[in-house]
């Protein structure tokens, strides 16, 4: 692997990711409002969430669907179609694995906007479009599955696709050292991003005041989404 080609690629990868659509769009579907705070009442919880990210999920919980949704797809555009590039230039290097990954970085952490970012949901599925398609729903899936009947926790339906990601690339790069890599790195990015909504979720869940699955995923489109996708998880009662 070339050092250069190596750095190139991650500079590419962050500077794209970077991009923040959230403002772009917020500009328009929500002007003068300061983004880098999104405060929200969950029904049947007694307290306050906080969101500090700045993303496609805070703005559709301030505009809805219509501003939400594009601002996704734009920032799973930004990182897929560098990460294209270099796969098409280098297809037997890892040069695509390390711009997708910076990619995630940048979107978390952007220069542009003094590293207050997102939490790296959309970068990552922009990515593996181009890495593996299929790893955006299998592992999600899974993760949702395992959240919704074993550990029935709002967090872990959340958070699990992405760390099942792991395994999923071991297993589908036959053990590529450079996949999984990639894997651990955007699980751990994703982790570490979502650190303040960790420590929230943990206090609520010390004082007793964490809602229900399905009210929590009540919140956001995303959510939404989501809790059609739990819905086929969950054991049907036999009518008589």
């Amino acid at each position: 692997m070339d050092i250069t080609l190596a750095i190139i690629a991650g500079m590419v990868g962050y500077l794209c990711g970077a991009l923040s659509f959230t403002r772009i769009i917020g500009k328009f579907a929500a002007p003068n409002e300061d983004l880098s705070q999104t405060e929200f009442s969950v029904p049947g919880a007694d307290a306050k969430v906080t969101m500090t990210s700045v993303s496609a999920t805070s703005l559709s919980i301030r505009k809805g669907p219509k501003a939400g949704c594009p601002a996704s797809i734009l920032d799973m555009v930004k990182v897929a179609i560098p990460t294209l590039i270099f796969k098409l230039l280098y297809p037997d290097a890892p040069y695509f694995l390390i711009t997708a990954a910076a990619g995630v970085v940048g979107h978390n952490w952007p220069l542009y906007y003094r590293f207050v970012g997102g939490r790296g949901i959309s970068a990552i599925m922009g990515g593996l479009f181009v890495i593996d398609w299929l790893g955006i729903f299998i592992p999600n899936l899974l993760g949702m599955a395992i959240g919704v009947l074993v550990f029935k926790d709002v967090l872990i339906a959340y958070a699990a696709g992405t760390v099942l990601l792991i395994p999923w690339l071991w297993w589908r790069a036959n053990g590529d050292v450079w996949h999984i890599a990639y894997a651990v790195f955007v699980s751990a990015a994703f982790l570490i991003a979502m650190l303040p909504e960790l420590r929230q979720y943990a206090q609520a869940k010390r004082d007793g005041k964490v809602p229900s699955l399905e009210t929590v995923l009540s919140v956001t489109d995303m959510g939404k989404g989501l809790q059609k996708m739990s819905a086929m998880f969950k054991p049907r009662t036999k009518q008589n």
